[in-house]
């Protein structure tokens, strides 16, 4: 069996030999009882990347090739999210090509679903001097994935983040975006350890009063609203929320350390699910889902569970820079040529980090390639200065 040597916490090495079985692609693409977006990355272009931090290029058919890969497992696209890097990389100017370039793409595929995000980021928080500020930038994003023929998943801003004054400060916003939106559309409520400037989104740090916020903008706008993604990594909270919600307005779990137990359900309620880690394990989380939808609980557990540990080390804190553990795997998979991010965000991590993924990968069946994954694993440690005993 292939081994390797990998460094652990105490700086020793240790001789990992690969024990994981790759989860096997389906026949045919499978159906859910859940709806499942999956956030997808962006492929950065080391060939052509002169400034990665003030304009990184982008390969877009790499980009491309992996919405397929998503589509063919079952998978709904959250496009231009967080997980996309907007915010931290990806400027408007290329999640509008990203946006263009996908909407027509899932037009070549049967059954191919996607939502945009749309939020305010080429607005600069401290730029934002008023409200309307706040309600244009909103205005021209979601207009223009409307204009594409999208549907908009409005991402939780910055700008209103740092401008709002109150509670009805949100109410104000959302409502007018709601009222004039053209399809429903899918809110984002983004906690802080994902973006430290959304700290007290919603008008408050107490968690029971922004909830109440946000279950009351839900409330008068129920017809514009599909749903509500909810990552606060806190499935107490997540729950709170999916129980306050009116009739017929879907809750989608963004937490990436529960959403097993968020998805399966009490029974009686669960969770859809919209997240940034299915990028990483959608073929074991497509199984799963799956499963689920043929009752097979068994199987659903069983094979998304060990993923789980997997992406509480990806997601752990800072939270933020996650996408470099969901890029990493990526590339492990064969994915993309190379382990670089839009921005250079690949260095957000380090060796101890990318080692422990790659067991927890290992153990939880998520290396496809496992030959191709221990072969880059070998280069990426050998750069860093971990050779390879003969």
């Amino acid at each position: 069996m292939t081994s390797l040597l990998l460094p652990r916490q105490d700086g020793s090495l240790e001789h990992y030999q690969l024990q994981g079985t790759p989860i096997a692609r389906p026949a045919k693409v499978p159906t859910f009882n859940r709806i499942a977006y999956a956030a997808a990355h962006v492929v950065s272009d080391p060939l052509r990347d002169s400034d990665p931090w003030g304009g990184p290029a982008i390969d877009w058919e790499a980009t491309m090739a992996f919405r397929h890969h998503l589509w063919s497992l079952g998978f709904r696209i959250a496009e231009a999210m967080d997980t996309a890097q907007r915010g931290m990389g990806l400027a408007w100017a290329d999640a509008q090509e990203l946006v263009h370039r996908s909407l027509a793409e899932a037009k070549s595929v049967p059954g191919a679903d996607l939502a945009c995000g749309a939020g305010t980021d080429h607005l600069f928080p401290d730029a934002a001097r008023s409200i309307e500020d706040v309600i244009s930038a909103y205005e021209e994003q979601i207009g223009f994935v409307e204009g594409e023929g999208g549907r908009a998943i409005m991402m939780a801003s910055r700008a209103l983040a740092r401008i709002a004054r109150s509670a009805d400060d949100y109410r104000r916003v959302y409502g007018h975006i709601l009222r004039q939106a053209k399809d429903k559309v899918v809110l984002h409520w983004l906690g802080d350890m994902f973006d430290p400037q959304l700290k007290g989104y919603w008008g408050s740090e107490n968690f029971e009063e922004a909830l109440e916020t946000v279950l009351s903008i839900i409330s008068d706008n129920s017809t514009k609203v599909e749903g509500i993604k909810i990552s606060l990594l806190d499935n107490a909270k997540e729950l709170a929320l999916r129980n306050g919600l009116p009739e017929g307005v879907l809750c989608f779990t963004g937490d990436d350390f529960n959403y097993a137990e968020l998805i399966e359900g009490d029974g009686q309620k669960y969770s859809h699910a919209l997240l940034g880690i299915f990028d990483a394990v959608a073929p074991s989380a497509s199984k799963a889902l799956a499963a689920l939808a043929d009752g097979d609980l068994t199987t659903f557990r069983g094979v998304i569970e060990p993923t789980v540990p997997l992406s509480r080390k990806i997601f752990e804190a800072p939270t933020q820079y996650y996408k470099a553990g969901v890029v990493f795997l990526a590339w492990l998979n064969g994915h993309q040529r190379h382990f670089t991010l839009p921005a250079g965000l690949q260095s957000a991590r380090g060796l101890l980090h990318y080692a422990d993924i790659f067991r927890l990968a290992d153990r939880a069946n998520v290396l496809d390639k496992p030959d191709l994954a221990a072969a880059r694993m070998r280069n990426f440690l050998a750069v860093l200065g971990v050779e390879q005993a003969d």
